[in-house]
């Protein structure tokens, strides 16, 4: 469900290797489609880009975020304005503004669990007001992913 809601235009199977797996901040960044979810991505932008500051902050001697920044300073001149301005912010929850190009307009609740364990590692959790209009793109988003993932297996079981 998380990979049709924010990175549907991807290879399902895109995140089970580390040479394919999809980072989000080099996906608002790089990527037209993922660009064109938030509806306001100017806010989004520097939330990323204020979390990775913290991050960075964090794991000074880590190369694959080294690598990742300066790709996105070299290739993305927003991302490259917005890293200058050194925000830096621990965002842990709040609201993003989605349009998604099968259900539509979709206002969300966003919560980031970090485990105990120190692994940097983070979840981001969506959820939708019960009875809104998102609760209900995202009840149509999951009826479409079980019949894609139906579709899936028969071609899977056919072969």
């Amino acid at each position: 469900m998380g990979h049709r809601l924010v990175a549907g235009h991807l290879d399902f199977a895109s995140p089970d290797s580390p040479s394919t797996r999809p980072n989000m901040t080099r996906l608002l960044f790089r990527d037209r489609h993922t660009r064109e979810l938030y509806t306001r991505w100017q806010e989004e932008a520097t939330r990323a880009v204020s979390s990775l500051r913290l991050v960075a902050g964090r794991a000074t001697d880590d190369p694959e975020l080294a690598s990742l920044i300066g790709e996105l300073v070299m290739n993305s001149q927003e991302f490259a304005n917005l890293w200058a301005r050194h925000p830096v912010e621990n965002c842990m929850s709040g609201v993003k503004y989605m349009h998604h190009p099968e259900v539509g307009d979709i206002e969300l609740n966003f919560e980031v669990l970090s485990p105990p364990d120190q692994s940097g590692h983070r979840v981001l959790m969506y959820a939708a007001d019960p009875g809104t209009p998102a609760a209900e793109a995202l009840l149509l988003l999951m009826s479409c992913e079980h019949a894609t993932g139906a579709e899936q297996h028969k071609r899977v079981t056919a072969q």
